[in-house]
């Protein structure tokens, strides 16, 4: 029964594998550079590659970078990374979010990508998709294979069904969402979805790089 399991497993993940070689694809028609890796290990050894002596990596924060170990092989292995929002004062926090306009490289995950090669994300302050759309020199985007969809609609479901309901619960916050799991277009003060948007063809190209690691990682 095991081994049945552990094949069905593979065989997902090859099919996935597969529609993730699609999107990279669609990535490149649309000026973006993609990329398909096994492990969070050799996502690591790409990133190396990229961001070479960069001075300034901000991220814009990602459960992803920390399920995968990548933000702490960030701060590990690098110096001048404006990271951990958490253990930064409300000021200092907002000085962040500016200096990620003038970053060497920003680091961020996705709420969706389409098989279109389009980046679907909903942001609470706006400082993540401000930052991913313009500013930086490059952005860096992580995601697991569990953040493709067919298309903008599905990237619209998938954002209200899983990524904000679980991000609502994560932080502790009090909107309809938490509570049903699905989102009720509320007008909360909790409410962290409040800047829609859709990155699809990139006037400057290969400016944003999107890693895929074949897993389930983030929301």
């Amino acid at each position: 029964m095991t081994k049945g399991t552990d094949d069905m497993n593979e065989n997902v993940k090859a099919a996935l594998k597969k529609r993730a070689e699609k999107v990279i694809s669609a990535l490149e028609k649309n000026n973006m550079k993609g990329y398909l890796v096994d492990t969070p290990d050799e996502a690591k050894q790409i990133i190396k590659e990229l961001i070479k002596d960069d001075k300034l990596i901000v991220s814009g924060g990602t459960m992803t970078l920390k399920e995968t170990g990548i933000q702490d092989f960030l701060n590990e292995n690098y110096s001048g990374i404006y990271i951990d929002r958490e253990k930064l004062s409300p000021d200092e926090v907002n000085d962040l979010y500016r200096k990620a306009f003038s970053a060497d490289t920003y680091f961020a995950s996705t709420n969706a990508i389409t098989e279109y090669g389009e980046l679907y994300n909903v942001d609470g302050t706006g400082n993540r998709v401000a930052a991913m759309i313009f500013g930086p020199k490059q952005v860096i985007i992580v995601a697991g294979l569990n953040k493709i969809v067919t298309d903008l609609h599905s990237a619209v479901d998938r954002l209200e069904t899983i990524a904000s309901p679980a991000n609502c619960v994560r932080l502790g916050r009090n909107t309809p969402c938490a509570k049903t799991g699905r989102c009720a277009h509320c007008l909360s003060p909790d409410r962290i979805c409040n800047d829609y948007v859709i990155m699809a063809h990139q006037r400057d190209k290969d400016r944003i790089k999107v890693i895929l690691i074949s897993d389930e990682y983030g929301y």
